[in-house]
């Protein structure tokens, strides 16, 4: 029951579905989805484009970090490791869950690793963590714990988390393009470009894609993003060919304050390069020994958390951008899609990529007519190739995917239309899940937010028969998971 397909409501009153047209269309349901193959292949190239920075931005982070032999990953192998797991797993789920939504390091995760985790342990037992915290996941997905999980978080919620994420990547995309800073004070800590105005070439680019990108889709013109993307790119690369404006932060830490925030538009020497992929299989459990079972369970408890309830989010929100969510909020192939995206987990550890997962990106790709796996096939394609021409993927300026961020964030925004907020008891807790994810750059906090105060306000309200006894452990889970810094503390004690 869990994998059954989606129902489709008829094209006509009394009417029968429309008939599948050959075995491609039976299997990944195209015409039961009301999509084409051009739009899945557009989809799917749009997505990519939109996802092309982790290759770039995820070795940036991991060799970033120094563990506790004083030993670095190394950016080339990061990069290599990086295309070959985005591109496997989001192959294999477009096949297995049949849905577009592709895979790939999670920002969160890896952040974790490089700054908290490496610090205690080597790099080889963080991703032994990794490894760990994805077989788990697995098991609550084969035991069916994690789709109870996902059943007994209201409708309501399940919208907050859609909005949240709508308002999370828009927010992404504004301070990415530059448009929104940090302010350096205490007071605004945050401010509109530099010094109030928008005063770099980069940012400008980003408004100008953004308004071109609005307008396509407002007219219904087909590739509307695609085009955006491409154009921008192409503008983009003009510009810094006349102007050289070249990197914010150059490679001897000089700071230049109109130039891109991550990669340079510009043509590179060379377009091919053979991968080292030296990192596959370089992991340890050693982790329990250096640093105790105690200390390593609550690495692994704040990985496990973390990647479970980011991961169950950003399903949410891109199932009902696709329109594939019933009137649950949930969608075809749910168990199927659980299991797959903690088998990234562990495919992520065991290359040293960092934990692998489905990507908020992916709306861009829904938004362009994604419906299918199929489009997951291109997008999976496209980031194995990548591998040997990652030089190629920097072109696209992380200003000009930016804008694509925010239309699709504007998107999934339009959701709140759906609740109704008169009831304080729903109102409080849907606008913490909302509002948490941007201001804690973090989905998981957001829906903790949003757990913890629906158990407590509805149940103190005269509601609490309505919540599911499962949420109460969730969110209790989540008490743990807010409190685990002195927890560590207690227990390094």
């Amino acid at each position: 029951m869990h994998d059954a397909p989606p129902t489709v409501p008829p094209t006509a009153p009394d009417s029968p579905a429309p008939a599948p047209r050959g075995r491609l269309d039976r299997y990944f349901g195209l015409t039961a989805r009301g999509a084409t193959l051009g739009g899945e292949i557009r989809g799917g190239i749009v997505t990519f484009v939109a996802m092309a920075y982790i290759v770039v931005l995820n070795p940036i982070i991991l060799s970033g970090g120094t563990d506790v032999a004083g030993d670095n990953l190394g950016f080339a192998q990061v990069a290599a490791t990086t295309s070959l797991t985005a591109g496997a797993m989001t192959i294999l789920f477009g096949l297995v869950a049949r849905l577009p939504f592709a895979f790939a390091a999670g920002l969160g995760i890896n952040s974790f690793l490089a700054v908290s985790v490496v610090g205690q342990v080597t790099w080889p037992e963080a991703m032994g963590l990794v490894v760990i915290n994805g077989l788990l996941i697995v098991l609550l997905a084969v035991t069916g714990l994690r789709r109870m999980i996902f059943d007994a978080v209201p409708l309501a919620l399940k919208t907050a988390i859609t909005v949240g994420i709508g308002l999370f990547i828009a927010f992404i995309g504004l301070v990415n393009a530059g448009f929104v800073q940090s302010t350096g004070l205490s007071s605004p800590p945050v401010g509109l470009g530099v010094d109030g105005s928008i005063a770099t070439v980069p940012t400008l680019l980003f408004v100008l894609t953004l308004l071109v990108t609005a307008i396509l889709l407002a007219r219904k013109v087909k590739g509307a993003l695609l085009i955006g993307l491409v154009g921008g790119t192409v503008a983009s690369v003009v510009v810094e060919a006349i102007w050289h404006l070249g990197p914010k932060v150059a490679a001897d830490g000089a700071v230049n304050p109109g130039g891109w925030s991550l990669t340079v538009p510009e043509l590179p020497a060379s377009i091919v390069s053979l991968p080292d992929l030296s990192l596959v299989g370089q992991i340890s459990f050693g982790s329990f020994e250096r640093i105790g079972v105690l200390a390593a369970t609550m690495l692994v408890f704040t990985l496990l958390f973390t990647n479970f309830f980011d991961a169950m989010g950003t399903f949410t929100g891109l199932s009902r951008e696709a329109d594939l969510a019933d009137e649950r909020g949930n969608f075809p192939r749910l168990r199927s899609a659980l299991i797959v995206e903690g088998v990234g987990a562990v495919a992520g550890g065991l290359t040293s990529s960092s934990s692998n997962t489905v990507f908020l990106e992916s709306g861009t790709g829904i938004g362009e007519g994604a419906r299918t796996g199929i489009a997951n096939l291109v997008t999976g394609v496209l980031f194995l190739l990548a591998m040997f021409i990652t030089p190629l993927t920097t072109i696209v300026p992380t200003e000009i995917a930016s804008a694509a961020l925010v239309i699709v964030g504007a998107l999934m925004m339009s959701q709140i239309r759906l609740l109704d907020l008169t009831d304080i008891s729903v109102l409080i807790p849907v606008f913490l899940t909302v509002i948490v994810m941007p201001m804690t750059y973090s989905i998981a906090d957001g829906i903790g937010a949003g757990f913890v105060s629906w158990v407590i306000v509805r149940s103190l309200s005269g509601a609490a028969r309505t919540i599911s006894p499962l949420l109460w452990v969730v969110a209790a889970g989540f008490v743990v998971f807010f409190a685990r810094g002195p927890i560590e503390m207690l227990l390094g004690g």
